[in-house]
């Protein structure tokens, strides 16, 4: 009806008003015709931006702010100089790294093995969780099966070890049980050999089924027309798994991926702490528990600060280029600089 009195009102021989001739007569603005300034889209979205505000300062606060405490990597830092009074010694923090400490070393190869099978063996438990959990067909048993994998979760990392110290323990019910009826025993949670298996085995347990949380929402937005075409066309379920879900959740498994190789040196500081105990240094120290041991506990703060910054600066490395390779195969990745 809008559109038929317009045509009324304007004659054939009419000249419609331009939109700068309706600013000009107070008529609100055509959206779209101009962009707005900084300040007016700062007005704009000002109750967005109040509400966004809290997160900002604590991101700020607890995580940009400590940053500047990287200066102890260049000063010979003790608590009791602080920050400012600490002599500046240079990249002197940094020999540690460039001539190659032994225990440096043996910390960073733990590191590389311990994340290097992460990936290998415990990123893909999530997507083959989503992928099994969207096969069943019942919601309730879906429900149910869910709800029994995330629980591990929010159990903290105290607890899982000192279930499994229970289990596979020196005098855990694996070992009693195999006395009482004259099996081999094996003490698993002492035994160097298999340190990394174990932590593995963990976080498997521990953090798949939450993992799966990412995946199945994407696995949702698929279109099921898509599924019925590829069963017309005679495919069945492998055929609709290769050809339409994985290609659906692609975008999602690259993104992860590339965060999770931003951590890849980042292996799990309290898990492998509370474990260190039985197995020793040598088989499971890694980066973080060597910057504890040697910063807190050896009191040798600017190297260990040192060790951090080269730390993050490798992680930060690692997901600039495997954000790049992934714009090369088509993906956004974590950011793109097209819009």
């Amino acid at each position: 009806m809008s559109s038929q009195r317009t045509d009324t009102a304007i004659g054939a021989g009419d000249v419609e008003p331009t939109n700068d001739e309706l600013r000009a007569g107070g008529s609100p603005r055509v959206p779209g015709d101009r962009k707005l300034s900084a300040f007016g889209r700062f007005w704009r979205d000002k109750p967005l931006l109040l509400l966004a505000l809290p997160g900002v300062l604590l991101v700020l606060v607890f995580h940009y702010v400590p940053l500047l405490g990287n200066v102890i990597a260049f000063k010979d830092y003790q608590p009791y100089l602080g920050i400012w009074e600490a002599p500046w010694v240079g990249l002197e923090n940094f020999e540690i790294i460039f001539n190659g400490d032994p225990y440096f070393l043996n910390a960073l190869k733990n590191t590389l093995i311990i994340s290097l099978v992460q990936i290998v063996f415990v990123f893909p438990v999530p997507i083959a969780l989503a992928l099994l959990l969207n096969s069943l067909l019942g919601e309730k048993i879906k429900r149910v099966v869910q709800s029994i994998l995330y629980l591990p979760h929010f159990m903290s990392w105290v607890i899982v070890v000192a279930i499994f110290q229970h289990m596979l323990g020196n005098a855990g019910l694996y070992n009693t049980w195999a006395r009482q009826n004259d099996f081999l025993t094996m003490n698993i949670i002492g035994e160097p050999s298999l340190f990394i298996p174990l932590i593995t085995s963990q976080i498997i347990w521990k953090d798949a089924g939450w993992g799966t949380i990412i995946f199945l929402a994407a696995i949702s937005r698929v279109d099921l027309d898509l599924y019925e075409a590829v069963a017309v066309d005679g495919g069945g379920r492998l055929r609709q798994l290769w050809h339409v879900t994985l290609p659906a959740i692609r975008g999602v498994i690259i993104l992860l991926l590339i965060l999770r190789l931003g951590d890849a040196l980042t292996v799990g500081f309290e898990q492998i702490f509370l474990q260190q105990g039985p197995v020793g240094l040598e088989a499971s120290e890694v980066l973080d528990t060597y910057v504890y041991n040697r910063g807190i506990v050896g009191g040798n703060w600017g190297a260990s600060a040192a060790v951090g910054l080269v730390k993050g600066l490798i992680g930060t490395a690692l997901v600039l280029g495997a954000n790049k390779v992934a714009h090369i195969f088509g993906e956004r990745g974590v950011y793109s600089t097209k819009d």
